[in-house]
């Protein structure tokens, strides 16, 4: 199996399992004299096994992330940077969002709010980020697609 497919698996497998939340939840209890719409004990027993195969799919994952390298960088660090990335992008633009917020003034007696950063530059910064972080994302789905699952 190649390391995408146990990706989607392990995707579909994390939508199950919280899909089974409400599933048990739905049928923890009945009015007294009638029967859930389905059986909690299987429901559970169906839950233990998801969880299993869970665990061992990510478990397999990571040992694949973490052996194979490309260009001399495993898996997991290419992952770790993408992480990153992304988390770094989203809060740069947050942030210059408040930088672009200049309240308009009305009249010469108004306190004028004017932003502490070239707001221009650094959304050029967030671009050239963003290619990066494209760029590693389609490196790390092609390497996906080549891989075996170890």
């Amino acid at each position: 199996m190649k390391l995408a497919e146990a990706l989607q698996i392990r995707a579909d497998l994390q939508k199950r399992i919280a899909q089974m939340q409400t599933r048990l939840n739905n049928n923890a209890t009945v009015q007294e004299g009638t029967q859930p719409a389905e059986n909690p004990v299987e429901l559970l027993e169906e839950t233990d096994r998801m969880f299993a195969q869970l665990e061992e799919l990510i478990t397999r994952i990571n040992i694949t992330n973490s052996q194979v390298e490309k260009d001399g960088v495993t898996m997991t660090a290419l992952i770790a940077r993408r992480d990153c990335l992304k988390q770094k992008i989203s809060m740069l633009r947050d942030f210059l969002d408040y930088a672009s917020q200049l309240s308009r003034r009305h009249s010469l007696s108004e306190i004028l709010v004017v932003s502490t950063v070239d707001v221009a530059a650094h959304r050029k910064h967030i671009d050239r980020l963003s290619k990066e972080l494209r760029e590693l994302d389609t490196k790390i789905q092609s390497i996906n697609w080549t891989i075996d699952l170890l």
